[in-house]
């Protein structure tokens, strides 16, 4: 009898440790395991480097003005724009502005024509080149002659030298009817022509006119603009069209 009872005892303890056992396995299954998030990389796009080519300081741009200008009329901060005429290249003949690009000028010094027989001027000096592209440089240009890279003129309007380079140029009346030529300042002297644009009898017209003539650029003249520091800019392309 008291052995019968111990295995009874024996069988209920069983039976309740099996008990527990199972419970805590149900409670283990049914514990919310950890959610594992995966990491987002994120990807960078490095952007490709661009080659710039340099166009040299004293690098001589062709270019055709857009607007006429003149010194009865503008006034000093005015704007017109130039277009260029030939390409330009850089220090190692790849090309940066091509034909077409546009040249942005500003009117830094203006005075009409006055009594006297002097002549109107127009000093200007050019701040921006837009490419076809769209692609914009600030630049320091100022204006010279079309073609001559050095050339000095005496009072006479006669090249005479070649050490006109970095002289300043501007636009001066004189030029026919109303036309408006380049004229330079000589050893702090009174205008002189470049290239013997007008001759010898430039130097008095005035004298024979009680009132100077204005400097009239008119839309379509052709002169030169001087790059006063060196640009960088990319190997031009067009902008593929979808």
């Amino acid at each position: 009898m008291k052995r019968s009872g111990k295995l009874s005892v024996i069988a209920i303890l069983l039976a309740l440790v099996s008990i527990s056992v199972v419970t805590v396995d149900t409670s283990a299954q049914t514990r919310r395991r950890p959610v594992v998030r995966k990491k987002t990389v994120v990807k960078r796009t490095v952007a490709p480097v661009v080659k710039l080519y340099t166009v040299s300081s004293g690098k001589r741009v062709h270019a055709r003005i857009n607007n006429t200008i003149s010194s009865k009329t503008a006034r000093v901060g005015d704007t017109f724009t130039a277009s260029t005429t030939d390409p330009v290249y850089s220090t190692t003949g790849v090309v940066v502005i091509p034909e077409g690009s546009e040249l942005t000028g500003r009117v830094d010094a203006v005075m009409a024509a006055q009594k006297g027989g002097k002549p109107g001027t127009i000093d200007v000096s050019f701040t921006r080149v837009r490419l076809p592209n769209g692609t914009t440089r600030r630049i320091n240009g100022s204006l010279t002659d079309l073609y001559t890279d050095d050339a000095k003129s005496d009072v006479e309007g006669t090249a005479t030298g070649d050490k006109m380079k970095h002289r300043k140029i501007i636009f001066i009346g004189g030029g026919g009817a109303g036309g408006a030529v380049l004229g330079g300042a000589i050893g702090g002297g009174k205008g002189a022509l470049i290239g013997g644009i007008i001759g010898a009898a430039g130097g008095f017209l005035g004298e024979r006119y009680t009132k100077g003539e204005e400097a009239e650029v008119r839309s379509g003249t052709e002169f030169g603009v001087i790059i006063n520091q060196a640009i960088s800019l990319p190997r031009y392309a067009e902008i593929e069209q979808p």
